[in-house]
């Protein structure tokens, strides 16, 4: 236990520090030029803060979720985009590989993630954004392998990451619909090599987060073989529920670079309080904005207590991921806390808040996007209001509710 704890203090150290300097330092211009952040991937390689979540076995870290968002809030004071790297080499696409591949898919991540590999999970597509289920990327079973045609848009890492981790709808070769399955796929960007029939289209030229990519894909016909494919134990016809589940990981990691972002204005604008005068005196003595920093400072300790709540309950639900609900209230709380914590923490630095020789301005552009991706704000509300009230919450315009679902919302009130 104890080495447990001195290596969760030391990662946490070391994201702190590489924070408060190099990070800092960079992330202006990375926003500025909107470009990866490349420089910054060696520095947490060897600070081990990469795959701190995979296994020991594999040359991972062995660590919880509640140590990895320690550190992503840490980064995230800094740069929100080295931070989302942090997030997306220990969660999301790479946790799924690690609950559900076999041996050899969990062997490739492992490799591919050590040595600074941002995974990318594809499942948005042009028209099934929130309803995921409504997908229309293909993969049709031919002799050894899947033959993967369709489109998937809003891919965040795409055109720099290697490991892709692209859903689409199983079929056999009569055509038959067997479900929705996981399929990976990898890339080689540095050396401008991609697998036949996988195309980077565009990229989205973003409000905020400008150096991480936003790609829209096509496959047309790529051949993922047999041994790529990624199945939780429900195959096709279920498993997609499963491995959706990886979601959760990936919105606790979400809300953690979301509040990190807004602790580092929180802390940006404490010190400018106590050393900007106005009126003969410092303005950190005046009650309009000592109440605005009360304020900011209790919602910023909630939402760090509701991500360590959700970062622990994994395993709860008898899955290797946090409880669903528990996630969606983390998300849904720290990205709209961000957002009302770094718009205010802007405004005690009036104009000099809005131009871009202080960082918040980049910050409120960067944390905008929390409320959007990763389940929307009014996506989570529906799913934390089904599990609150003990409904199903289904948004399509076939039976919101069905009746039996009446009859038992009905008994819970009697």
């Amino acid at each position: 236990m104890e080495n447990k704890q001195s290596d969760r203090s030391r990662r946490v150290a070391r994201a702190a520090e590489l924070g408060a300097t190099v990070f800092a330092e960079r992330a202006a211009a990375f926003d500025r030029e909107r470009r990866y952040c490349h420089e910054n991937i060696p520095l947490l390689r060897d600070a081990g803060l990469l795959g701190m979540t995979l296994p020991v076995e594999l040359g991972g870290g062995g660590a919880g979720y509640d140590e990895t968002c320690a550190v992503i809030m840490e980064t995230a004071k800094a740069c929100t985009l080295t931070a989302r790297v942090i997030v997306e080499t220990n969660m999301g696409a790479v946790g799924a590989i690690m609950a559900y591949g076999t041996p050899d898919q969990r062997a490739l991540a492992a490799e591919l993630v050590l040595a600074g590999d941002k995974p990318a999970i594809c499942i948005t597509e042009p028209v099934a954004g929130s309803a995921a289920t409504e997908m229309q990327t293909v993969a049709k079973k031919v002799d050894g392998g899947w033959r993967i045609s369709g489109t998937k848009h809003w891919i965040t890492g795409g055109g720099v990451s290697r490991l892709h981790l692209v859903f689409a709808r199983a079929e056999d070769e009569a055509g038959r619909a067997l479900g929705i399955g996981g399929f990976i796929v990898v890339a080689d960007p540095a050396n401008e090599t991609w697998p036949d029939g996988l195309c980077i289209e565009s990229h989205e030229r973003t409000l905020g987060l400008c150096g991480m990519p936003e790609a829209r894909l096509s496959f047309d016909g790529c051949f993922v073989p047999d041994a790529d494919v990624l199945q939780a134990p429900g195959g096709f016809a279920t498993g997609f529920k499963q491995l959706m589940t990886a979601y959760n990981a990936q919105r606790v990691g979400a809300a953690a670079v979301a509040l990190g972002v807004a602790d580092g204005a929180l802390q940006h604008a404490k010190r400018y309080l106590v050393s900007r005068e106005q009126f003969g005196r410092p303005i950190a003595e005046f009650q309009g904005l000592q109440w605005m920093v009360a304020d900011m400072e209790t919602a910023v300790h909630a939402g760090r207590l509701m991500i360590t709540d959700a970062a622990r309950s994994r395993g709860a639900d008898g899955l290797p991921f946090p409880d669903r609900t528990a996630a969606a209230r983390a998300k849904l709380f720290a990205s709209e806390t961000a957002i009302k914590v770094v718009n205010d923490a802007l405004q005690m630095f009036g104009a000099r808040g809005y131009g871009s020789d202080e960082p918040l301005e980049r910050m409120y552009r960067d944390v905008r996007m929390f409320t959007i991706g990763g389940g929307t704000a009014q996506v989570l509300r529906t799913q934390i209001a089904g599990a609150a009230l003990g409904i199903r919450t289904p948004q399509t315009r076939d039976g919101y509710m069905g009746l039996e679902d009446r009859a038992g919302l009905r008994e819970a009130a009697e």
